[in-house]
């Protein structure tokens, strides 16, 4: 999406308008788009229903599941099947090769080239979860990939309450702020049996990055962003959907090498 020249939606009846990116989160493929209200035709516009947002907090693995997608450009289909896994970690690289890990939704519903950026559905019909990523192997069979409506909906949020933040022309050109760590959650019961604090351990930092040029180093622990606590990764890239290249921010930093003394550093991103 971030080189395309320009988006186009196209409506259930075949109706399509020109689109406007808002916001978008690299790392978790989340964007949301604008249609200018003027360009809708009346009869399109009485067949828009809004989608209810399901929580994806309540599913539990053998929950009924519904995918509707768009798959092989054939239109509009519809696949089911059940959840069959909460909470898996699932390793990409984004456009600028960077690594990135996802908490996501397993499903068995069928999922093919088109389907994703289509919605995950309960069986009341609410949407829990954004379609992302199937595995494929002469091996495997039904293992598909959601983002949960939880980590959605936070995000979605966050773009729309700073649009100037996230404007189209940011996430077009420079995929939005950069810190360039990879890390790991530091859960309470992590943290006392390790003896360091709650928050996001630095497993990686790379080169050249803004968090290389604040110094901060692998083994350290983020522990807050502006003075907001940070307890996950998804929590850093949820915060870092509201910034954009150039912006500066404190963060609130255990350093490993002074026996995760507690230190503040303004990194600009």
């Amino acid at each position: 999406m971030e080189n395309s020249n320009s988006l186009t939606v196209t409506f259930s009846n075949g109706t399509a308008v020109d689109a406007a990116i808002v916001g978008a989160s690299q790392t978790d493929d989340i964007a949301v788009i604008s249609a200018k209200l003027s360009d809708i035709d009346e009869a399109t516009r009485s067949t828009i229903k809004v989608s209810v947002i399901g929580d994806s907090n309540e599913l539990v693995p053998g929950d009924g599941s519904i995918i509707i997608g768009n798959a092989l450009g054939y239109g509009q289909s519809v696949t089911t099947g059940v959840i069959s896994a909460l909470n898996r970690k699932i390793n990409a690289q984004d456009n600028y090769g960077r690594n990135i890990t996802n908490t996501v939704i397993q499903t068995d519903a069928a999922v093919n080239p088109g389907n994703s950026g289509g919605p995950l559905l309960n069986m009341k019909g609410e949407m829990v979860g954004i379609v992302s990523a199937k595995f494929s192997d002469t091996t495997v069979e039904g293992m598909g990939y959601a983002i949960p409506s939880s980590t959605v909906a936070a995000i979605i949020n966050e773009i729309m309450n700073n649009k100037t933040a996230n404007s189209s022309e940011n996430a077009n050109t420079n995929g939005g702020a950069y810190l360039g760590i990879a890390g790991m959650d530091i859960s309470q019961s992590i943290a006392r049996q390790y003896n360091i604090p709650i928050g996001v351990y630095v497993t990686k930092v790379y080169t050249g990055a803004a968090a290389e040029k604040a110094n901060i180093s692998q083994g350290d622990v983020i522990t807050a962003i502006d003075g907001t606590q940070v307890t996950s990764m998804s929590q850093v890239k949820n915060i870092l959907t509201t910034k954009k290249s150039g912006d500066k921010i404190t963060i609130t930093v255990a350093k490993a090498d002074s026996n995760y003394k507690s230190a503040k550093v303004e990194v600009t991103l």
